[in-house]
């Protein structure tokens, strides 16, 4: 006898996480070429680390979908922590330095005022897309995707 399985579908708040987890991604990418026509453009290492991080998130977050749950906590740690904390900690030094924000954005030229929106376009998309990948729905679809517990001792002959 043969036993289909039947998957549930994919909630809608999980294929938008994706959406947004792709456009934290795309600002980040974008960030990065916005910093090559800064004084101090990132060299090929730098680079090199940032493509394989980027690619690296875009292969965990269209995994998300398939529903396993190491998938959406490595993407939530990685990309939701530590990649948030990546964006913040500079900026927040910065001003713990005691910079000021006014004169940094009265002088900046176009370059830097880009870096500036898509860093905020980069965090409130982590943070979207972080909300959206913990609705209940989807909640419930990873828990329905979880293999079926044996219970303990149960047909065991001892």
């Amino acid at each position: 006898m043969s036993i289909l399985a039947v998957s549930s579908p994919v909630p809608r708040s999980l294929r938008a996480a994706v959406v947004v987890w792709l456009i934290a991604v795309g600002a980040g990418v974008a960030e990065t070429l916005v910093h090559l026509a800064l004084p101090d453009p990132p060299g090929p290492a730098a680079l090199a680390k940032r493509a394989v991080i980027y690619a690296g998130g875009v292969v965990l977050v269209l995994a998300l979908p398939e529903g396993r749950t190491l998938v959406r906590w490595t993407v939530a740690v990685l990309l939701g922590v530590v990649g948030t904390a990546s964006l913040v900690v500079a900026p927040l030094t910065w001003l713990a330095s005691g910079a000021s924000p006014v004169d940094h954005l009265a002088a900046a030229g176009a370059p830097d005022l880009a870096v500036a929106a898509l860093r905020v376009v980069h965090l409130a998309a982590v943070v979207v897309a972080l909300v959206l990948m913990f609705r209940p729905s989807v909640n419930a679809f990873f828990s329905s995707r979880r293999p079926a517990r044996r219970a303990s001792g149960a047909g065991d002959a001892s």
